[in-house]
């Protein structure tokens, strides 16, 4: 791709936004960045630490600082968290910033992938499925809001996803260059 757009990464917990970034990076000639991962270095602390000395306000705070600062790069693709989207600000830092893509999943994949991953703090519960459909119920429809292009990840590898996301990248590029709208 000719242009160095950044690429954001939206969607819930499990979908691969880690995974499938890392590869379209590759993909794109682009570097790759995941945003809770860069909270931590800046902290010096995980995620779960964060949650349970802060809260999730306390973690969405820094959250949106970080995306801040990242959207502010240029030619990177950037994995957000699944709650990123909770703040207005972060939505429309995206959406101006760069090009959106929703990954999503099938209420079942996100249970099966996220089950023993203790380094997910809203998940630990006694029922996380019912935590993820409460979470999807408040989160999809902003997910969509902001989402340029919207790619499935049900039991697809990352280097098929990121091909995919790769030609509707592609094909937006084209779009905009000769002043039409992408279908």
């Amino acid at each position: 791709m000719s242009s160095k757009k950044s690429v954001y990464l939206v969607g819930p917990m499990g979908v691969g936004k880690s995974t499938i970034g890392k590869v379209l990076a590759e993909l794109l000639d682009m570097e790759f960045i995941d945003s809770d991962r860069e909270i931590e270095a800046a902290t010096g602390a995980d995620i779960p630490w964060i949650f349970d000395v802060e809260g999730e306000a306390g973690f969405r705070v820094r959250e949106e600082k970080m995306i801040e600062t990242l959207t502010k790069r240029n030619g990177i693709v950037l994995a957000t968290g699944g709650g990123a989207i909770l703040a207005p600000k972060t939505r429309k830092r995206l959406k101006e910033r760069g090009t959106v893509v929703y990954l999503r999943a099938s209420l079942k994949l996100q249970v099966e992938r996220t089950s023993r991953d203790k380094n997910r703090p809203l998940l630990q519960t006694a029922n996380p499925e019912k935590t993820i459909k409460q979470l999807m119920k408040i989160r999809e429809p902003l997910y969509e809001e902001v989402a340029d292009i919207i790619v499935d990840t049900n039991r697809r590898n990352p280097r098929t996803v990121s091909k995919e996301i790769f030609r509707q990248l592609r094909k937006l590029q084209l779009s905009a260059e000769q002043g039409k709208p992408a279908k």
